[in-house]
């Protein structure tokens, strides 16, 4: 069972989060596509930027004690949100700092705040030879925001390394801990996926081996850029600069100047189906067997193998990606309503084809 803490007793165990707090700095009409990777999405009516754990529930509970719908967003990497914008409150998490406890028996146990961003966590725990999440670097958004999706990448996803997740409970008002086993975690799922809005996640632990080597290679193509074998290591950064040099390559790596990285990384899931669904897809199209007799495809080509392939669209605005055609983008004036109705082609042009449905994989906030 998770373990319940009031918030009361919290500012007891937890200083060592506590940080010197101004009043959280609040702007109203906000541009919300400035917090996007996407670019896109109308005004907020107010925005509060929370640099400290009490400014994050001290926000949520004046919004829930009032009734105003409350959006909380990371670093705005898997979210979608409406030309209408927010009519509401939107609460921009910015806490950063982790604490670390280490031994040579149990390797290191890392708390890291909601705020802090990822990749900056995965190069630190590189730099100081903390093994098991490096396949995940270059991934954008926060450290908060990776139990959510279960992020993964490369043969490696955050539930492989992830001890607890601290979360504000809003439905009982009180800090909730939920250890591995609560999460429920599932491909690219957990349970504060599947009750959205509930959990506030506040810090994330992880627990990381001591060893200047990666975990076992799981995935062929990063095997086949560090030249070993799948399931051989190789040296953690090593497995990092690979792993960029591959997302960078597919455009997987923010850059303003490069549109194709205006994007939320991959749209889509790959879906995972029964084998009636398979045997619609011919038999060279990339399928990986699961442990449950079901089969996982390739997202990207089934969108490719429909009639859409990289660097397509239906206007100018809004096309995938001309290095990954799991990657919708804004060529740089896109709106929401641009992304969404390419989106739904490529759903609707896929299940014509197969007869599989894809799932959208980031986060639709307003009316679509």
């Amino acid at each position: 069972m998770a373990t319940i803490r009031t918030v009361h007793s919290r500012h007891q165990s937890s200083h060592w989060f506590q940080y010197c707090s101004a009043v959280p700095i609040t702007t109203h009409d906000e541009d919300l596509a400035d917090h996007t990777t996407l670019r896109v999405g109308g005004l907020a009516d107010t925005v509060v930027v929370a640099q400290t754990q009490d400014d994050i529930i001290s926000t949520v509970q004046a919004a829930d004690e009032a009734e105003t719908p409350l959006l909380i967003l990371g670093g705005g990497s898997n979210v979608v949100i409406s030309d209408d914008g927010w009519r509401g409150t939107v609460l921009l998490v910015r806490t950063s700092g982790f604490e670390v406890a280490a031994d040579a028996c149990s390797g290191a146990m890392v708390t890291v705040q909601a705020g802090h961003d990822w990749d900056e966590f995965v190069a630190e725990a590189v730099s100081r030879e903390w093994s098991g999440i490096e396949a995940l670097s270059g991934i954008p958004g926060t450290v908060g925001a990776s139990p959510i999706q279960n992020v993964g990448a490369y043969g490696q996803d955050v539930s492989q390394t992830i001890a607890n997740v601290r979360t504000y409970d809003r439905d009982l008002q009180q800090i909730r801990t939920f250890y591995f086993a609560d999460c429920a975690f599932g491909y690219r799922d957990s349970i504060f996926k599947r009750q959205p809005g509930r959990y506030v996640i506040l810090d994330v632990s992880f627990q990381l081996r001591l060893d200047h080597h990666s975990q076992p290679i799981a995935y062929a193509e990063l095997a086949q850029k560090l030249g070993v074998e799948v399931g051989k290591r190789s040296y953690s950064a090593q497995v990092r600069d690979a792993v960029l040099e591959l997302r960078a390559a597919k455009g997987m790596v923010l850059n303003p100047a490069d549109h194709d990285t205006w994007s939320v990384g991959s749209f889509f899931t790959n879906p995972i189906v029964g084998a009636s669904q398979h045997a619609k897809v011919p038999v060279d199209a990339p399928h990986w067997p699961q442990p449950d007799g079901m089969y996982k495809l390739s997202a990207a080509w089934l969108i490719e193998n429909s009639g859409h392939p990289k660097g397509s669209g239906l206007n100018e605005r809004a096309r995938l990606s001309t290095k990954h055609s799991l990657a919708l983008t804004n060529r740089g004036d896109a709106t929401a309503g641009d992304v969404m109705e390419l989106a739904r082609r490529i759903q609707h042009d896929v299940h014509e084809r197969f007869g599989i449905d894809l799932a959208i994989e980031p986060n639709l906030v307003g009316n679509f």
